[in-house]
């Protein structure tokens, strides 16, 4: 995570001239080194605009001066750069505010299966620039974004990056709320029952405390050969397992087999 927070921070802003288009691409010449040949670069047609378009001709013209920011050297050492990142010069002003841990507030603006887009507050008019993956929601396990917030609901969230490319700050709720695997840890060896969560093909998940899920691979439901779990267990079917380890490096609990399943 840390390494892709690193490629996504904001690089240099260059100014630099159009001089052409190489298929989708934009051709720019950089015309802010001083006493230097100006050095030919070029902006991928994903990073010339946040607008729709068909190409980048009907944005750019040659001859025109913008400015781009730096994101990295790739074709034998070109310079590749995002006019996107510097479109909207307030939008970059506010997401270069932002840091990694800051705690900032927002509004719900709508929850899709996919995460949840946030209006944070004193972003710009008429833009919405936070966003919360579904695994940066909650601790617990839920089956649809919808489950912990909803549209219009004023949230307080933690900041992971804010990226000038995308417009965007990635955001965390579940970053201000306690690990409930840290009070679980202690429960490695006790046997524990709870419902079955979700099936899987290699074995089932099961609730042992609230927001907390361990998981029992398939080869400790049964000796028996058998395909998939299904043919053994019932979704919210209680069923008892040992805890055998916590692993809260990786946020996982491994469970064993401890006597099988309790179907009543």
């Amino acid at each position: 995570m840390q390494s892709l927070i690193n490629q996504l921070r904001p690089g240099a802003v260059r100014t630099v001239k159009v001089t052409g288009f190489d298929g989708a691409d934009v051709l720019v010449q950089l015309v802010d080194t001083e006493g230097k040949e100006a050095e030919i670069a070029r902006i991928p047609r994903h990073e010339a605009s946040m607008r729709r378009m068909e190409h980048p001709s009907e944005l750019f013209e040659v001859g025109q001066e913008i400015n781009a920011e730096e994101i990295g050297r790739w074709r034998e050492g070109q310079l590749h750069l995002s006019a996107r990142a510097c479109e909207i010069p307030a939008l970059r002003s506010f997401l270069l505010a932002f840091e990694r841990g800051q705690v900032v507030a927002g509004t719900v603006s709508a929850v899709h299966n996919f995460g949840v887009f946030v209006h944070v507050d004193g972003e710009p008019d008429v833009l919405c620039t936070g966003f919360i993956r579904v695994p940066d929601l909650t601790w617990g396990w839920i089956n649809h974004p919808s489950e912990a917030v909803e549209a219009g609901q004023r949230i307080t969230a933690e900041v992971i990056i804010a990226e000038t490319r995308s417009g965007q700050v990635t955001l965390s709720l579940k970053a201000l709320q306690e690990d409930p695997l840290i009070r679980f840890a202690d429960q490695v060896g006790r046997v524990l029952t709870g419902p079955i969560t979700k099936i899987v093909p290699f074995g089932v998940f099961v609730e042992l405390a609230p927001d907390v899920v361990g998981f029992l691979h398939l080869s400790e439901l049964t000796d028996e050969p058998v395909e998939t779990p299904d043919r053994l267990v019932n979704e919210g079917e209680l069923i008892t397992v040992k805890v055998a380890e916590v692993d809260l490096q990786r946020h996982r609990v491994r469970l064993g087999a401890a006597g099988g399943a309790d179907r009543t």
